[in-house]
C-alpha cells in the first residue's frame, strides 16, 4: 500500500529566490574555473564532502538522540521544528520541520514534486537524484520500484508513505534503529545514519557495515 500526502506549492517566490540562487552558484564556479582560481575537480570533491558527509551529520545526531532518548524522540514527532532547534540546527530551509519514523509497518521516503524542497539545516545540499524529474515523478507513481534501484526491498506487507515537500513544510525520516546496535552510544549511532536513510530511500547502517 502507498500513500502520497499532496501539500500546496504556491509560495513561487521561495522556489524562485532558491534556483536564482543556483544559477548564480553555478555561473560563479564557471567563473573562477576558467580564469583558473579554482580546481573544478577539487570543487566537486569540496561540494561532494558537504552534500554526503558534512550536512547530514546534523540530521545523524538528531536521529541518534532520538534513538537513545524517548523524550526527545516524542518531542520530535509533535515538534520537530522546536526539538530539532534545541539541538542547534537551524537556518533557512529548516523553519517548518516534520519528523515521520519508519516502523516495520511502514516505511517512509520524501520528494518534492514540484522542485527541490528540503531541509538544508539537517541535510546539507539535496543530492542531484532529489532534484531531477524522474525521481520526483516516478516515486510519487512507483514507491516500491524506486526503492528497489535504490537497492532496498521491503516485504511486501510494509506500507510505503511518500511525503511531499514544500516551501511551508520540510520532512526528516526517522530511520529505525539497526539491530546490533543496542550496546552503542549516540556519537557511535549517528555514524550509523545514512542521508539517504534520512530520506527514505535507504536504512541506515549496521553496526560494522563500511561507510
Amino acid at each position: 500500500m502507498s500513500g502520497h500526502d499532496p501539500h500546496d506549492h504556491d509560495d513561487h517566490d521561495d522556489h524562485s529566490e532558491l534556483g536564482d540562487m543556483d544559477v548564480r552558484v553555478r555561473a560563479l564556479e564557471s567563473i573562477l574555473a576558467a580564469k583558473g582560481y579554482v580546481d573544478p575537480a577539487a570543487l566537486d570533491v569540496l561540494i561532494d564532502t558537504y552534500q554526503t558527509r558534512v550536512g547530514p551529520r546534523n540530521g545523524a545526531r538528531v536521529v541518534a538522540r532520538a534513538w537513545t532518548d524517548p523524550d526527545f524522540r516524542a518531542w520530535l514527532l509533535e515538534d520537530a521544528t522546536a526539538a530539532i532547534t534545541s539541538l542547534g540546527f537551524v537556518g533557512r530551509q529548516g523553519e517548518h520541520m516534520v519528523a515521520v519514523e519508519n516502523t516495520a509497518a511502514r516505511h517512509n521516503i520524501v520528494v518534492c514534486t514540484l522542485c527541490s524542497c528540503y531541509p538544508w539545516p539537517v541535510l546539507g545540499l539535496p543530492p542531484v537524484w532529489y532534484k531531477s524529474a524522474p525521481y520526483r515523478a516516478r516515486v510519487v507513481r512507483d514507491p516500491r520500484g524506486v526503492l528497489a534501484e535504490f537497492g532496498l526491498s521491503l516485504p511486501a506487507t510494509t506500507e510505503i508513505r511518500v511525503w511531499d515537500s514544500t516551501a511551508e513544510v520540510r520532512y526528516l525520516v526517522i530511520p529505525r534503529r539497526p539491530p546490533g546496535s543496542a550496546a552503542l552510544g549516540a556519537e557511535a549511532l549517528a555514524e550509523l545514519v545514512t542521508r539517504d536513510s534520512m530520506i527514505g530511500t535507504g536504512l541506515a547502517r549496521a553496526p560494522g557495515a563500511p561507510t
